[in-house]
């Protein structure tokens, strides 16, 4: 067994037992399994927050975009960065209301708000199917790193089969709190090694970042900025814009809001949050170094280029460093979507379709779902092929679809009744899923339109489907509503003794 291929197994062994540990001492019912107990600071906080950002794709994904598109990954950057600036105002409202009322799910939000458990249905069904492509990310992103960082000594598919049983384990045992424990290991781990990777790469093979990016441009001269179709500057905006809305709508990173103790943290990490994104940026150095020392990766496999550079450069117990900290990358995000997708269908779909179900029985039942969910994700694992950033993106223009009903149901009085809300998610819904599965774009769908109108992601013309059919239902079910509750009022009325 090489070097490397021990550190990895060390650092998987470790998580293991910290995730492990983090329950001691804990009663896991379901407030605590799955969000903490509400006691997480600003520390926790921004580790779980942070920690569902800087995934395999921080590793993999990023870094293969840089090498493979070139000037479209700084999509990341920007999303990312509004993203927390969104937060400022929008988490506080939601964090006390959630508070008030015992919420543990995103699910529960809407229920909450909109007096439906048909809706919350709706919201945990979108939820699990988004998250399952963003499972299967991580543990392709896993088996990849695991692979190439043990110079092959283990399969791809054993070392995904390696790593779903040991987040299973700690899902099952500790929640969110094995989550929180890692989540702190890992952002050390991952902050130094993509610093390193960053700064030294362009430095070893090219005298620093300036000549790195000329030497590109000189090999490749365009690639370095947006091109005039396809990914341009319009597919850079409305992608940025689609992302934004629908960052903190995936239910696991809605779900830790619920974590917090006090709206104040929110605040606190809006402050550090977008500096920290900028440690992406050396993900990127990484990926535009590998263009000329690691030619020739087309298609998926760009998201090796990390790695076989790595490979390519390093001796064995760094490689293994390497792939420890790229193995918690997936393993803490991970968790996080097991964990949550278990919440969903456990208390917002079958407790709602099965009252039969007590609160005792629920946290048995979320956590014998953990396994079933991992075992779903990693066949699509083992058989699906797409790259990293398609398989998020995709997720993305789903869980963007609930962004309308959650904004205008945060005010105290929702400003569109519960009606609306559903036709506005399950048409946007539709949408994203006809486009996903027929493979079809703006200009497929529309040849004669200009270049700047056809390069628009399709998630954002589901959202404005999904905005014209939020409205045009509730007014026209607005007044059948108010017609009912007169009839109502006069019959009771009528009824009233003289």
């Amino acid at each position: 067994m090489n070097h490397a291929l021990l550190i990895i197994f060390a650092s998987l062994l470790a998580a293991l037992y910290f995730g492990i540990r983090a329950q001691k001492g804990k009663d896991m019912n379901m407030e605590q399994w799955t969000v903490g107990g509400r006691g997480f600071g600003t520390i926790f906080i921004f580790l779980l927050v942070a920690g569902e950002i800087y995934t395999t794709f921080t590793f993999l994904g990023g870094s293969g975009w840089a090498y493979s598109k070139g000037a479209p990954a700084y999509y990341v950057l920007a999303y990312i960065s509004l993203a927390y600036v969104l937060s400022y105002w929008l988490l506080p409202p939601i964090w006390r209301y959630a508070k008030e009322h015992k919420l543990v799910s995103q699910s529960d939000f809407f229920v909450s708000k909109y007096k439906s458990p048909v809706l919350g249905i709706l919201v945990a069904t979108v939820g699990v199917l988004a998250i399952i492509p963003y499972l299967v990310l991580q543990f392709k992103g896993l088996g990849i790193i695991v692979s190439e960082a043990s110079y092959g000594s283990i399969s791809p598919s054993a070392a995904v089969w390696i790593g779903v049983l040991a987040v299973t384990a700690y899902v099952m045992i500790s929640g969110i709190h094995g989550s929180a424990w890692t989540a702190a290991i890992k952002d050390i781990m991952i902050f130094f090694v993509v610093v390193f990777l960053g700064l030294y790469l362009p430095y070893h093979y090219y005298g620093g970042i300036r000549p790195m990016f000329e030497a590109v441009h000189a090999a490749n001269p365009g690639f370095l900025t947006f091109p005039k179709e396809g990914m341009s500057i319009s597919w850079f905006i409305s992608t940025v814009l689609l992302t934004v809305l629908g960052f903190y709508m995936w239910p696991h990173t809605f779900g830790s809001i619920f974590s917090a103790k006090s709206a104040r943290v929110f605040r606190k990490n809006t402050v550090m949050l977008p500096l920290y994104t900028l440690m992406l940026l050396f993900v990127f150095f990484v990926g535009f170094t590998a263009i000329l020392q690691v030619p020739g990766l087309k298609g998926a496999d760009g998201d090796l280029s990390l790695l076989r550079l790595s490979i390519q450069t390093f001796d064995p117990w760094i490689v293994g460093l390497i792939g420890a900290a790229g193995l918690l990358t997936a393993l803490v995000p991970g968790s996080m979507l097991l964990m949550t997708a278990a919440t969903l269908l456990s208390k917002n779909v079958i407790k709602v379709l099965l009252p039969s179900v007590g609160d005792k029985q629920l946290p048995w039942l979320a956590k014998s779902l953990v396994p079933v969910l991992s075992l779903i994700s990693l066949y699509f694992t083992l058989s699906g092929g797409d790259t990293l950033v398609t398989l998020l993106l995709m997720g993305y223009s789903l869980v963007t679809q609930l962004f309308p009903a959650l904004l205008f149901c945060v005010p105290a009085r929702p400003l569109v009744n519960k009606y609306g809300a559903f036709a506005g998610i399950a048409s946007g819904v539709l949408t994203v899923a006809y486009v996903t599965i027929a493979q079809v774009s703006v200009g497929t769908l529309f040849p004669s339109l200009p270049s700047v109108v056809k390069d628009l992601n399709v998630g954002v013309i589901a959202l404005f489907i999904n905005l014209v059919v939020m409205f045009a239902v509730h007014v026209i079910t607005q007044r059948i509503v108010q017609a009912r509750e007169k009839d109502a009022i006069a019959g009771d009325e009528t009824h009233q003794p003289v």
